[in-house]
């Protein structure tokens, strides 16, 4: 094997091998989905796609933040990944702490220059996101349902923040989607609580599976994708958006309703970190879906 071969490896890890390993410590979905919420949050204050580089600039602050978000959980997460993600890119050894440690210093400085060139506001926003987020990998997480909201807030922030990196505070459909985006969340990581329960014992965290069971857990997990659905007929109903968005509001209730029922049917934590994934892209598609229809 050539020297410039033997450049690329390092632990017997090829380079990509190791580019799929950092692709798999960023979980770019949902940085991709935080990115497109901050979009999302601009069109529906201009009723239009937003100026090139505001709609750049704000994308890549959700994209960065959130990413900075996910890498740093695989850091505090590390013994509790051993139990339940033992292939994750840092238990496996794929990643070092060191690179870890660096991807999430030049995405969390990348987060805040983008925030900042749309203005002080969203800089100070910016900041208050990453810094509940980190709180939460490091120390929240194991306060069980509080930990739980302030992940849900931090989802919901990049639609207020969308809103405010073009002056729409006062926009009541950004605060109703932060409210979707919050709820759902919520429902989310409960639910994911419920797949992570052994290492959740060995860490004692507090969360409802481990107070509640494991079962109750997911009801209250269904409970509020269910209010999730109820709430999300309150824009059409009170006119602040059109009919024609029924052809994507529909479908994907009952994609949730589905999924729901089959993440609390689930047999193993596997299959329902699967279900969780897929309640996810669901919710991606439907925002995608959204942008589309209000551009046209």
């Amino acid at each position: 094997m050539s020297v410039k071969n033997n450049s690329f490896k390092k632990n017997n890890i090829s380079f990509k091998e190791k580019a799929k390993a950092i692709y798999d410590l960023i979980r770019p979905e949902l940085p991709l989905a935080g990115g497109i919420c901050v979009i999302t949050g601009q069109i529906i204050v201009l009723h239009t796609l937003p100026t090139l580089f505001i709609g750049v600039m704000g994308f890549l602050t959700g994209f960065f933040i959130s990413s900075a978000a996910m890498v740093t959980n695989d850091y505090f997460d590390i013994e509790v990944d051993r139990i339940n993600h033992p292939h994750r890119p840092l238990t496996s050894g794929k990643v070092t702490t060191t690179e870890l440690l660096i991807i999430t210093f030049l995405f969390s400085i990348t987060g805040f220059i983008t925030a900042g060139l749309l203005g002080l506001v969203t800089l100070i926003f910016a900041i208050i996101v990453w810094i509940i987020a980190i709180s939460y990998n490091w120390k929240l997480k194991e306060y069980g349902l509080i930990g739980n909201i302030m992940v849900g807030f931090s989802v919901a922030s990049f639609f207020i923040f969308g809103g405010a990196s073009v002056g729409g505070l006062t926009n009541g459909l950004i605060w109703i989607f932060g409210v979707l985006a919050f709820i759902f969340d919520l429902g989310e990581e409960i639910a994911s609580d419920a797949m992570d329960m052994v290492g959740d014992k060995k860490r004692s965290a507090k969360t409802l599976p481990l107070l509640y069971g494991k079962q109750n857990a997911l009801r209250i997990s269904i409970s509020l994708f269910f209010l999730f659905i109820a709430i999300s007929f309150i824009p059409i109903a009170m006119g602040w958006l059109n009919k024609l968005y029924s052809l994507i509001f529909i479908p994907m209730n009952i994609s949730i309703i589905y999924l729901s029922l089959k993440l609390y049917k689930s047999r193993t934590s596997e299959e329902g970190r699967i279900i969780i994934r897929q309640l996810y892209l669901i919710l991606t598609i439907f925002i995608i879906s959204f942008v589309i229809i209000s551009i046209l």
